[in-house]
């Protein structure tokens, strides 16, 4: 498909979707800026891999808890009210982490703590920003919305490492934690602007008794939407444990500084922002994609692992960022087509359990085997679990489960609140 303007960019014709845009620029670069920051920090306070992956666990620990759960919040109420809460939240702990860096009052397990409460914030906050999209441009623009938003995660992934890197050289660790809490009022202030009337709300469920469990049932019950959070949780678990084990490849694989390390994240960034713009340019995200797609990770994840030198790895990086990104993009965009509205919440609260919440699990074996073995066994370890675990587990349970609904179709035994695939 020609890539144009209209076709790429539509969504940005939404008053409120271009307000959200905005915001997201702003805030998403800072957030970088901390995840940058963060790992270095733990590296200079303990230069160890196994504590960097301890962070990593701390901090999404509670979205594998209790972020399933906040999804019947996120189908109770207002997304937009909820989401201001759990942005201001956010940057009051990135100003506090900051305080604490500048005032060199810092220890490791302040930044344990603070990764701990980031992550309860976050539990709600991802299901809230994974669906608060659909409320902005409405079903006709959620495939080309969601591309767009990770096209600006990672534009912000260029900007927010590279000026990370820059700040920790020149003035230090905390201003990078002090900007990121400054970069929340652009989200903050957008949503204040947005007009309510203009949005696409779901309408939003009462108070019942076991929502929860329902929303389980319906996922088990669902094929496509059980081996896409099977996949994804394989694949950002381990193979996209990057703040992990790349500062470790910078620091012992290539002999560098936070510098390198901001520039191979910006490397990657700037391949997703390609990869994602070319899938906002597409409307059908559809099987042969997203295994296409997983394919070209698997294989240039491999690539970055095995790269002689820092300019063939700033290479390897930037196909890693553009085909991961795409993958994501395909699974997001067939998993919220494929779910009822009444059950979005719940949905893709389970999504972020599956992005966010399986990484306390695989971050501390990443960080094991990259400490052990040595941080390139970290990449590889990822292109391993997509190419012969993930893919092969996503293609299973569709084949498997979807042929034993169609058994029970055709005994006239289905499950009417079972949806229909129809995503190509």
């Amino acid at each position: 498909m020609r890539l144009t303007r209209t076709n790429t960019f539509r969504s940005l014709r939404t008053r409120n979707y271009r307000l959200y845009a905005i915001g997201q620029l702003v805030s998403l670069a800072g957030t970088f800026m901390q995840t940058v920051a963060q790992a270095w920090l733990v590296l200079k306070l303990t230069g160890s891999g196994t504590a960097l992956g301890l962070v990593t666990t701390l901090q999404f620990t509670p979205i594998l808890l209790v972020g399933g759960m906040a999804g019947v919040l996120v189908d109770r109420f207002d997304r937009r009210r909820l989401y201001l809460w759990t942005q201001s939240l956010a940057g009051l702990e990135a100003l506090m982490l900051g305080l604490l860096t500048v005032t060199g009052s810092v220890r490791l397990w302040m930044v344990y703590v603070m990764a701990g409460a980031l992550g309860l914030i976050t539990a709600l906050d991802q299901p809230v920003r994974s669906s608060i999209v659909l409320d902005l441009v409405g079903p006709a623009d959620l495939t080309n919305a969601i591309s767009l938003n990770m096209a600006m995660s990672n534009s912000s992934r260029v900007v927010g490492p590279a000026l990370a890197g820059v700040t920790i050289a020149v003035v230090g660790i905390g201003p990078c934690f002090l900007l990121n809490a400054a970069s929340f009022g652009a989200v903050i202030v957008a949503l204040l602007l947005m007009r309510p009337e203009e949005l696409h709300p779901a309408v939003l469920q009462p108070r019942e008794r076991r929502q929860f469990r329902r929303g389980l049932d319906y996922v088990r019950r669902s094929p496509e939407l059980l081996a896409i959070l099977v996949l994804a949780a394989l694949f950002f678990g381990v193979a996209w444990e990057f703040d992990v084990v790349l500062p470790l490849v910078a620091r012992y694989s290539f002999h560098g500084g936070a510098g390198i390390y901001g520039l191979m994240t910006s490397a990657m960034g700037f391949g997703a922002v390609v990869g994602a713009l070319l899938s906002a340019a597409r409307n059908d995200p559809s099987r042969t994609l997203l295994t296409s797609t997983g394919i070209a990770f698997g294989a240039t994840l491999m690539f970055a692992a095995v790269a002689p030198s820092l300019p063939v790895e700033f290479v390897a990086m930037t196909l890693v960022g553009g085909s991961g990104i795409a993958l994501a993009s395909v699974c997001s965009s067939r998993l919220q087509l494929e779910a009822a509205p009444e059950m979005r919440g719940r949905v893709m609260a389970l999504w972020s359990v599956a992005v966010v919440g399986s990484r306390p699990l695989g971050g501390p074996l990443v960080g094991y085997v990259s400490q052990h073995l040595g941080p390139r066994f970290g990449l590889g370890l990822g292109s391993v679990t997509v190419l012969l675990l993930a893919l092969p587990l996503w293609w299973l349970l569709t084949r498997t489960t979807g042929r034993a609904a169609a058994v029970r179709s055709a005994a006239g035994t289905g499950d009417a609140s079972e949806p229909a695939l129809g995503v190509p």
